[in-house]
């Protein structure tokens, strides 16, 4: 089991972050919210620059309880026509939502920042979050990342997915 370390912030200005490494539609939707861990089912189409499905592919992941800003996670990769079946029996409210792909700029090699924009009853959300490989990693804000929201509640999936 993996742990996530990661930081997710407001965005203020999508266009002052560049092109993007590339872009994914997600619809996710949780099929248990307990505090104490959460099980999401998403199904992810890869989009080429046009907008065009490339590729699709389904994951189960069970996430633990954050605590300082990391949680365990584990992820597996399921089919497709499953993933859509088990969207079918998630709680409400599914997300829907376009991710971009943004490489950090700076002095920590690799970190990736990744941008979802919001569709649906959440249009208008804009979040970053960036992944870092330990809790003391330092980070560059870019131009267009603005607060942190790491620690409210209200910005956490499994809440933005209340009905």
């Amino acid at each position: 089991m993996a742990l996530e370390i990661e930081r997710k912030f407001l965005v203020t200005d999508l266009k002052a972050l560049g092109t993007p490494e590339c872009a994914k539609h997600l619809v996710q939707g949780y099929l248990n919210k307990d505090p104490e861990r959460t099980v999401r089912v998403r199904l992810e189409e890869r989009l080429n620059a046009e907008g065009v499905v490339l590729s699709a592919l389904g994951t189960l992941t069970v996430k633990g309880k954050t605590f300082q800003g990391s949680r365990l996670e584990e992820e597996v990769e399921i089919p497709v026509e499953q993933a859509k079946t088990l969207l079918g029996l998630a709680l409400p409210r599914l997300i829907d939502k376009t991710r971009y792909v943004f490489k950090a700029q700076g002095a920590v090699e690799g970190l990736i920042w990744e941008v979802d924009v919001f569709h649906g009853e959440l249009a208008g959300l804009v979040l970053a979050e960036v992944e870092l490989p330990s809790i003391d990693t330092a980070v560059l804000i870019p131009e267009g990342i603005g607060e942190e929201v790491t620690h409210d509640p209200q910005y956490f999936n499994s809440n933005l997915s209340n009905a």
